[in-house]
């Protein structure tokens, strides 16, 4: 079932990238007392992810931080060695957190696993867009055509905060 809105974020762990090597992010305390813009998306470096979904909350990352949020996130179905090559190569290091949810475990929790297997991805993430705050889930955009990122999009996200 997919999460709603009203709901609390189910307890997961992500790995994300650091000068360090991976580091092990409770979800819990990521969002406790937080209000946090959190996307997902199917893949690092695929077309539509890399060349419109992560830009939009980029490029429109002051203007997303200015309304109250205290950070926003990235999450992908892919191990933590892939999201931080993406992550240095978005230039989005130190303003958009990546979290890999590498065997989509997080995915699933949420309802919000996909089976990319025709198109040679495996078990993947629905794109989406929602704002947590304090863990719970206030809004949330799931995209429903393929290779589009409107629905989930910066735009949409700054018209809900």
């Amino acid at each position: 079932m997919t999460i709603a809105v009203g709901e609390k974020l189910p307890e997961a762990t992500f790995l994300a990238p650091s000068d360090d090597g991976p580091t092990r992010i409770a979800g819990a305390d990521f969002f406790a007392g937080k209000k946090v813009v959190l996307f997902g998306l199917p893949g690092a470096f695929t077309p539509t992810c890399d060349g419109n979904h992560l830009p939009g909350f980029l490029s429109r990352h002051d203007e997303i931080i200015a309304k109250g949020v205290d950070r926003i996130a990235v999450v992908s179905v892919n191990d933590v060695f892939v999201m931080k090559a993406w992550e240095a190569a978005s230039g989005a290091k130190g303003k958009i957190v990546f979290l890999a949810d590498g065997n989509a475990t997080f995915a699933k929790a949420i309802g919000l696993d996909a089976d990319m297997s025709v198109a040679g991805f495996g078990t993947r993430m629905r794109r989406f867009s929602m704002i947590v705050e304090d863990g719970t889930v206030t809004s949330l955009n799931l995209e429903v055509e393929r290779g589009k990122a409107e629905i989930s999009g910066a735009e949409t996200i700054l018209s809900q905060l």
